[in-house]
């Protein structure tokens, strides 16, 4: 029974040996071909090793996009624990729809799997004796998908770009950007730009791995070519042939500068203009050539000589120059402009047009004749009249006609009512009837030129200013004025002013025109003039009227004269001559002597 026992434990030792050796040539994960496990030596992921409690495993690859018209082994699921009779479970992404695993661990893949739709699936394990018992619990592992190149790189849209011309070399353009599916950290996802187009003619380049695209030159001519079109590939695998490869388009404007000079497209420019062109319009265009848009155009005119006084040159909305009038043309005093125009410019950068550009032109202005209006010889008259006179000779009205046919003028007054005349000829003045400047100081009217027999007409506005003549009689200008029962003699009882219609300064004096014995006048001289007390007594019930009359004279040329009857009325007044009590005196009454002179003779006639 002792040597059984022995033999036994002999040969489980060595079987115990025979395992062990046979684990240090085998792996615990195997792969079913070589190809799976060149994949996985491919790869740049790091081999994971994991170990909970018993199982021992490496992570398992399978390879994307590979059919699968029958389930493959990917790998085995192994625990260190040593057991006749085993099974397992697997539980997790896939398990048992995609994953199966069979009495022995072996794993296998039922159908083929997309790494851009999932890279990595995770499972657990656990493992059962013969009678269903767990020997192992739940392990996780990891099963990765490996990628394959099996997506092309895709741009997003076309691309549009700008850049102006005369740039710099290495300007940035644009940036163009493309997208790959696939692994970024493999070949397969990692991109390279590149132009499809000869290198050595394209003004553009591309940076192989940003996509920006710069200028190669600074020599862009928007006028020469205003755009290209380029073709951008874009190649995974890192643009080695292999690669898969897709392409855009990018629409590259060239913007306009100011480097082209301005060039008139003519030496001569023939114009013609009418006498009576308006000023500050304009006569006609001197057309430039510049192949700037016009956004950028900047001429500069010049008129050389002393015609830079008569015209000047103005920019059109397109740049062009337009000629201008400053001052008014005569054909009959210069019927021909002759001068030269200069064009210049201040460029950004050197100028393609810089020997061929015409910079100076003449110009040849034609002033052609019209028949013009008379013209006055001012553009207003006024002329002084003496009023109370007739006058035949005011002055006199000038007009002509300008053209060379020199026509014969004849003037009128449209105003029916006007108190002048006008001579159809010779444009003299003359009063009509007198003028009274006390009524209306100034006349004011117009007067019309026409060229003989209908021809053109204008007009000349005329102002008579009515000088002023003292042929107006003063007129005594006093407060009433009253006398006190006790006044005595020289006791002023009021004071004398006068007032004159007529323009000029007058001198008043004040004298009486009759012997009065109860007043008298003091005149001092400067245009007033007190009542005084001569001799009393007076009396409020004496029926007898007080009043004097007072002459006045304006000290004028001629002199005018007035005589004024002053009524005075008797009161009775307090100690300060404060009227208490009055009679009503005869009202003021005011006659010239001329005036009287005429009644005396009326009444003399009628005798």
């Amino acid at each position: 029974m002792m040597a059984w026992l022995q033999m036994w434990t002999i040969a489980i030792t060595a079987l115990s040996v025979s395992l062990a050796v046979a684990d240090s040539h085998f792996p615990l994960v195997e792969a079913e071909q070589l190809g799976e496990v060149e994949i996985v030596k491919k790869e740049t992921h790091p081999v994971l090793f994991r170990q909970k409690r018993d199982w021992i495993w490496n992570s398992l690859y399978v390879e994307e996009e590979k059919p699968a018209p029958n389930p493959y082994k990917i790998g085995q699921l192994r625990s260190s624990q040593t057991v006749g009779v085993k099974s397992f479970k697997i539980e997790g992404e896939g398990a048992n729809t995609i994953f199966h695993v069979d009495s022995k661990g072996d794993l296998f893949v039922s159908r083929s799997l997309d790494r851009e739709e999932k890279n990595a699936y995770h499972l657990t394990a656990t493992m059962y004796d013969g009678n269903n018992q767990l020997i192992e619990d739940s392990g996780e592992f990891v099963v990765q998908v490996t990628d394959i190149n099996d997506n092309t790189p895709v741009f997003p849209k076309t691309y549009n770009g700008s850049i102006m011309e005369r740039s710099t070399i290495g300007t940035k353009v644009i940036e163009v950007r493309a997208t790959d599916a696939d692994d970024p950290t493999t070949a397969n996802g990692e991109l390279k730009y590149s132009l499809i187009q000869d290198r050595a003619i394209s003004p553009f380049e591309i940076h192989s791995t940003t996509g920006v695209i710069s200028c190669k030159t600074n020599t862009l001519d928007r006028e020469t070519q205003s755009r290209f079109v380029l073709v951008v590939k874009a190649q995974d695998m890192r643009g080695m042939a292999s690669g898969s490869t897709s392409t855009t388009s990018v629409t590259i404007s060239i913007t306009d500068a100011n480097d082209n000079y301005a060039s008139f497209t003519r030496r001569i420019y023939e114009l013609q203009v009418p006498e009576d062109h308006k000023l500050n319009e304009k006569i006609g265009t001197l057309e430039l050539e510049d192949r700037d848009e016009v956004q950028n155009k900047e001429p500069i005119f010049t008129i050389v000589n002393e015609n830079s006084k008569m015209f000047s040159i103005e920019l059109s909305p397109n740049k062009d120059g337009n000629l201008m009038l400053k001052q008014a043309l005569d054909y009959e005093t210069k019927s021909i402009y002759t001068f030269t125009v200069q064009v210049r410019e201040t460029l950004r950068f050197p100028a393609d047009n810089k020997n061929s550009a015409v910079t100076t032109a003449q110009v040849n202005l034609k002033v052609l004749d019209v028949d013009e209006a008379p013209l006055f010889s001012q553009p207003i008259y006024t002329f002084n009249v003496m009023e109370e006179r007739m006058v035949n000779n005011i002055g006199s009205v000038k007009a002509r006609d300008p053209d060379r046919a020199n026509k014969t003028i004849r003037y009128s007054i449209l105003d029916k009512d006007c108190p002048i005349s006008i001579h159809p000829f010779t444009g003299q003045l003359s009063t009509q009837r007198t003028l009274d400047r006390e009524l209306e100081a100034t006349h004011m009217f117009q007067v019309k030129a026409q060229e003989e027999p209908s021809g053109l007409e204008s007009f000349v506005k005329v102002n008579i200013i009515v000088q002023d003549v003292n042929d107006n009689k003063p007129e005594l200008n006093v407060d009433e004025i009253f006398v006190c029962e006790n006044d005595r003699t020289n006791t002023v009882i009021g004071t004398l002013r006068a007032t004159d219609k007529d323009d000029q300064p007058a001198s008043f004096t004040f004298s009486l025109a009759n012997d009065n014995s109860n007043f008298s006048i003091r005149d001092y001289g400067n245009s007033t003039a007190d009542i005084m007390v001569k001799e009393g007594p007076f009396n409020l019930d004496d029926p007898k009227d007080y009043s004097l009359d007072v002459r006045i004279s304006d000290g004028g040329s001629p002199l005018q004269a007035s005589i004024t009857k002053l009524a005075i009325k008797s009161c009775r007044c307090d100690a300060r001559r404060i009227p208490t009590q009055c009679k009503a005196g005869a009202r003021r009454m005011g006659v010239s002597v001329h005036a009287l002179i005429a009644i005396l003779l009326c009444i003399l006639t009628i005798l």
